[in-house]
């Protein structure tokens, strides 16, 4: 009886420390990739490699094949405004289509410049909610500092850590679920890119009424991919901005739920204004039931 005690005990102390050390490791080494995953600025597009994807004139990258469409489009609008002589169909004028034409050229060439004042907007905005936060409370409004402060104010050690206890299931649930929220905003990160390779074509969408369908889809999409950090933004600063006690149990409950709610940003913002998911657990969800 007393071997049997003697094994449970080692194996609930094995899991504790293996457990413990994962924590660890998460907590100083992943969350500060969370924050620049997350806060996203123009500086995702200073990248040797993703520079040459875009082009740096309308002679290479995917400016290039931007202004070839261009030229699509436009022998697609003259065979068409040819045969509407013969089929009566209304066609825009040539004049209306031309002005669209030297329009839609200048933004399809500027289009990565004008993506990176809308990425700059966003982070500026982003950047100014978590400072009001430092100012206000003499704190780095991030999610380093907010794991620091989860492990000081509801007290989990994790080297000697009990993942059978109260604290300990909390403690495990909040990592899962931080863990998740980087996957979450690692796929974020990466249709934010997707979406600035796309910029030029979005604009040439514009020139067709058959397809200008292709540029709103693409525009919803990309705000509200950009929103979500606005909307992490001000729930970091409301987390921060409450006063806790480590003693008590509400506190560490509202810490979940502040997690939750960011992982759920995405979800939110699809509610309000569209746009694509990039929830981790609902794409796997969803890929499993295909």
């Amino acid at each position: 009886m007393e071997n049997n005690s003697n094994i449970t005990t080692t194996i609930i102390e094995t899991i504790n420390t293996i457990l413990g050390n994962l924590f660890s490791s998460i907590d100083n080494k992943l969350y500060e990739v969370l924050d620049d995953i997350t806060f996203i600025s123009p500086d995702i597009m200073n990248d040797s490699y993703f520079e040459k994807i875009l082009g740096t004139s309308g002679t290479n990258g995917l400016l290039l094949i931007a202004n070839s469409l261009l030229f699509g489009f436009i022998l697609y609008y003259a065979v068409k405004y040819l045969f509407s002589h013969f089929t009566y169909n209304q066609v825009e004028s040539p004049n209306q289509f031309v002005l669209k034409c030297i329009i839609f050229c200048i933004c399809i060439n500027f289009s990565y410049f004008i993506i990176e004042q809308l990425l700059n907007i966003t982070s500026l905005i982003s950047l100014s909610i978590r400072e009001i936060g430092e100012i206000l409370f003499n704190k780095n409004i991030c999610f380093a500092e907010l794991i620091l402060n989860i492990n000081t104010i509801i007290s989990i050690d994790t080297s000697s850590i009990d993942v059978f206890s109260l604290d300990g299931i909390i403690k495990a649930t909040l990592t899962m679920s931080l863990l998740s929220l980087v996957f979450t905003y690692s796929f974020r990160y990466i249709m934010v890119k997707i979406f600035v390779l796309l910029a030029p074509f979005a604009f040439l969408s514009l020139l067709l009424q058959n397809t200008s369908w292709f540029f709103k889809a693409w525009a919803r999409n990309l705000f509200s991919l950009l929103f979500i950090q606005i909307i992490v933004s001000i729930v970091l600063l409301i987390l921060f901005s409450m006063d806790y006690s480590s003693e008590d149990l509400i506190t560490k409950f509202i810490y979940i739920g502040a997690i939750h709610s960011l992982i759920r940003a995405n979800s939110f913002v699809r509610e309000f204004i569209g746009g694509v998911s990039t929830t981790f657990a609902q794409n796997v969800n969803n890929f499993f039931k295909k």
